[in-house]
């Protein structure tokens, strides 16, 4: 199983892009954050087209909005509403083999990271908190769990391009990487991308729009992570950061990151 999760900023902006994307790597299944579309109005027919006859779709207008894509068969599971919120954060499908897939695009958090003077950053502290205690509550070793998505935050000192330069700001301040941590020791989660490429070395999927030359700046963020379970410990094969994505024009800030499991859905 190929698997991709990309924060695509509108997908009705970049369906030129997806095609892309598929021609490129023919995955198997797309894992979306930030599509901006309502369900009614969201381009299902292009993924028909492109051979993703099985679709979960969560979405609103403008903002947020997750869905998943995939060539193999699945049910869409009834997730909690986080923070009493619904705001299209989280979709879950449960494929043929027992394997559910979790897809989450966790709230940004704002600009300042205080939980009094933002309450942007305590909806993201507290979405990360309820989330952590529901996957708690479901522990159990036989579980075959893949999480992926925007968790907006980049926890390692090689998540980003500096850290001293960014531990107070909004992504990978001490607060949010301990709010990580207990939400990865929830249910023994397995950085799977850090199976791939070790944690001594830098891994980004984000690059702001701010940066003139993104790439040889290189200031990014490994925002988008990929998850694993004990459960399903051994199945990663390979995983690649898609670069020549961010680099189209009009791209989103994030690229797609590819992974392919030793699974058959």
């Amino acid at each position: 199983m190929r698997l991709v999760t990309w924060n695509i900023n509108s997908v009705r902006a970049r369906l030129a892009h997806v095609d892309h994307l598929v021609a490129t790597h023919n995955p198997d299944v797309i894992c979306l954050q930030e599509t901006k579309v309502t369900d009614n109005e969201f381009p299902v027919k292009n993924f028909n087209k492109l051979g993703y006859e099985h679709q979960a779709i969560a979405g609103q207008k403008s903002y947020n909005g997750v869905a998943i894509f995939s060539k193999f068969s699945f049910k869409t599971l009834d997730m909690p509403l986080w923070c009493d919120k619904d705001d299209k954060r989280h979709i879950a499908v449960e494929f043929e083999n027992g394997t559910v897939l979790h897809n989450f695009y966790i709230p940004a958090g704002g600009d300042i990271p205080d939980v009094e003077q933002n309450d942007k950053f305590a909806h993201k502290l507290d979405f990360i908190t309820e989330v952590t205690d529901w996957f708690t509550n479901l522990k159990h070793q036989s579980n075959k769990f893949i999480l992926v998505g925007d968790l907006n935050i980049a926890p390692l000192e090689t998540d980003v391009w500096s850290h001293k330069q960014l531990l107070k700001v909004v992504s990978h301040t001490p607060i949010e990487v301990e709010h990580m941590d207990r939400m990865q020791a929830s249910h023994d989660w397995i950085d799977a991308m850090r199976q791939v490429v070790p944690a001594s070395e830098p891994l980004f999927s984000w690059w702001s729009y701010r940066a003139r030359d993104w790439l040889k700046s290189n200031k990014g963020r490994r925002l988008d992570h990929i998850w694993i379970t004990p459960a399903l410990d051994g199945t990663v094969k390979s995983m690649t950061v898609d670069l020549e994505a961010r680099g189209l024009e009009k791209p989103s800030d994030h690229a797609p990151v590819i992974m392919d499991f030793d699974l058959k859905p």
